[in-house]
């Protein structure tokens, strides 16, 4: 029989104990679960997010020195580059990078004209191919790296308009465009960058709206429970643990994936 105790001197796939992973978006609602599971898997985590966002988290969250605070908007797209260069000579080159920012007008359809639409899809798909592309042009220095960007169920199927009441609006049209060209370009950039060994992936969540939105529209919740097999909605940590998972050792052999979590939605 074999020594039980072997096993304990074998590190997990799953452990993410001594990685660098830029998170942009973490102090969101979606976003502050990934980087509380991230660090609590022994990762170094640069929070970036806009203004102030990133540090109140990290007062908060009291994660430690694993934990680094950033200040930066990705929609200021000329200073993608400095800011990616900056962060590698100060924390070296990230091994992961997760991209959960987002961007939406917040208008009707009727109210939408084409400068929102454009100013959306600047900060969702030119900021997130700017970013993607210097992360991963640094991660060609070292042969290794894992990008990770975020579609959205919404990228996948178009929102049921009969499931919003006023004042709600179904989701908007340049999200999902945006969310549709993201996993898209998943694809491309795991072609791109997959001969160095790293890889390029998407999470496409499906009903995870955050809690005021829970608190606000009760009706509107009990219509997106029920879109669902599983007959509920997600929970922040069910993202988060998608997330370790293929930033993480065990998902070494996936790429241009788009993994859809979403408790069944779009298999309707």
């Amino acid at each position: 029989m074999p020594d039980p105790n072997i096993y304990s001197a074998i590190k997990s796939p799953f452990s993410l104990e001594g990685k660098t992973i830029w998170v942009a978006g973490g102090a969101g609602y979606l976003g502050q679960a990934v980087v509380r599971l991230l660090c609590a898997q022994g990762a170094r985590i640069l929070c970036i997010d806009k203004e102030d966002r990133a540090f109140a988290f990290a007062d908060e969250a009291k994660l430690g020195p694993l934990l680094q605070p950033s200040r930066f908007d990705l929609a200021d797209t000329e200073a993608i580059g400095g800011f990616v260069q900056e962060n590698c000579e100060q924390l070296g080159i990230p091994d992961g990078m997760v991209n959960m920012a987002y961007a939406a007008s917040g208008k009707s359809f009727d109210a939408l004209e084409a400068a929102d639409f454009d100013q959306a899809n600047h900060a969702g798909i030119t900021a997130t191919f700017i970013f993607a592309k210097a992360v991963g042009d640094k991660m060609l220095e070292k042969s290794s790296g894992s990008l990770l960007l975020f579609g959205s169920m919404y990228g996948i199927q178009a929102p049921d308009k009969n499931m919003y009441e006023p004042p709600m609006l179904p989701n908007p049209i340049e999200y999902g465009v945006g969310k549709a060209g993201i996993i898209q370009m998943t694809k491309y950039l795991a072609m791109q960058f997959g001969a160095k060994n790293i890889r390029c992936n998407s999470i496409s969540p499906g009903p995870f709206p955050n809690e005021k939105v829970q608190e606000d529209y009760p009706g509107f919740v009990k219509k997106l429970e029920q879109k669902t097999f599983l007959g509920r909605l997600g929970e922040a940590n069910e993202v988060a643990g998608a997330v370790a998972f293929l930033l993480s050792d065990a998902s070494t052999y996936i790429t241009g994936h788009n993994l859809v979590v979403d408790g069944g939605w779009t298999a309707w």
